[in-house]
């Protein structure tokens, strides 16, 4: 567990000098589609409006104008037609196509040639699928990314965090940043695994102040959470734009004049693969646990971590574990 724990800290977005470069979760989406692109001609980008709109949320801006239209793809409004060409693209291993679903709640329309074909097939075919044209052994190297979860009316259909669905299917990685540095540096650890990866970015999170981006290439490794906040009473584990409610709460228990509370946060980054050594080494120094996540608490992602830590760190617990997540409801057309 300590060596998880190094990994973990030494994986942190580092402190940003003074006058460091800084970017929005857009802008550092952006350049990472765009170091990517550099550094593979095999990579393409595909989906609607992503030319010269940049994607609804900017996450492609200025890339036609530097690669064009053959390596940023303008698809017709049809997930289903993306999700069947991009699968197909990549089985080849000639391509390595960054999919932007517009809004994720949309990818149920591709959800055949995700969950039936991309997440099979290196496992189907004993991870030697087939060669690329420089004789690597490859598999399926693809990238469905895209803005989920509420807070912007836009009904029920175009607010869901679906996550759990994703995590529930082997063969499919599934990360989601909470920061402009980890979002860049997944994004391009995604693009480089030769498995098919689910990169879910929650909307709120594009209206994030701009923070500390390093310049050009660099990879944030799949499967190593990340300590924000050093606690000692109990670990609070949170996703995605909880990540930053829960940074306020710790600020605020840990301020309170009578019995303050150290709160210890973690951000997993991926959900699959997951660092349960970081998590439960927290969770054997601390003796509690509280999950937080947007997505309904019914079937959530929450659930499966608190299996996890029931089951290996169950005699270090002096609490039951907590879940504060959605209610088990559509989200309202005003949230």
């Amino acid at each position: 567990h300590a060596a998880a724990a190094a990994a973990a800290a030494a994986a942190a977005p580092p402190q940003p000098p003074s006058g460091a470069r800084e970017r929005s979760f857009s802008e550092a989406i952006a350049e990472a589609h765009a170091v990517a692109l550099r550094s593979d001609p095999r990579v393409v980008v595909m989906g609607e409006d992503i030319g010269e709109m940049g994607g609804v949320f900017q996450c492609t801006a200025g890339l036609t104008s530097e690669f064009g239209a053959r390596r940023v793809i303008e698809t017709p409004i049809s997930e289903a037609c993306i999700g069947g060409c991009a699968v197909g693209a990549a089985a080849t291993g000639l391509v390595v196509p960054i999919v932007e679903v517009q809004i994720m709640d949309m990818v149920t329309l591709m959800m055949d040639n995700v969950v039936n074909q991309a997440a099979k097939w290196r496992l189907m075919l004993g991870g030697e699928a087939q060669r690329d044209a420089e004789g690597r052994s490859v598999s399926m190297p693809i990238v469905i990314r895209g803005p989920q979860g509420g807070g912007h009316r836009l009904s029920a259909q175009h607010s869901q965090s679906l996550e759990a669905w994703f995590t529930a299917v082997p063969g499919l990685k599934v990360v989601m940043p909470s920061t402009p540095h980890d979002a860049k540096g997944l994004l391009l650890a995604a693009v480089r695994d030769p498995n098919p990866v689910i990169f879910l970015e929650h909307k709120n999170l594009y209206q994030l102040p701009r923070s500390h981006v390093p310049d050009g290439d660099y990879e944030v490794p799949l499967g190593v959470a990340s300590i924000l906040r050093e606690g000692t009473d109990v670990t609070l584990v949170a996703t995605s734009n909880m990540v930053h409610e829960a940074l306020k709460a710790a600020g605020r228990l840990a301020a309170r004049k009578e019995q303050p509370v150290s709160v210890e946060v973690i951000d997993p980054r991926t959900l699959w693969p997951l660092d349960e050594a970081t998590i439960l080494d927290s969770v054997q120094r601390t003796s509690r646990l509280v999950i937080a996540h947007e997505a309904p608490r019914r079937g959530g992602w929450g659930g499966e971590l608190l299996s996890v830590v029931q089951e290996k760190a169950f005699d270090y617990l002096d609490a039951p574990i907590t879940i504060v997540a959605g209610r088990g409801c559509p989200p309202p057309h005003k949230a």
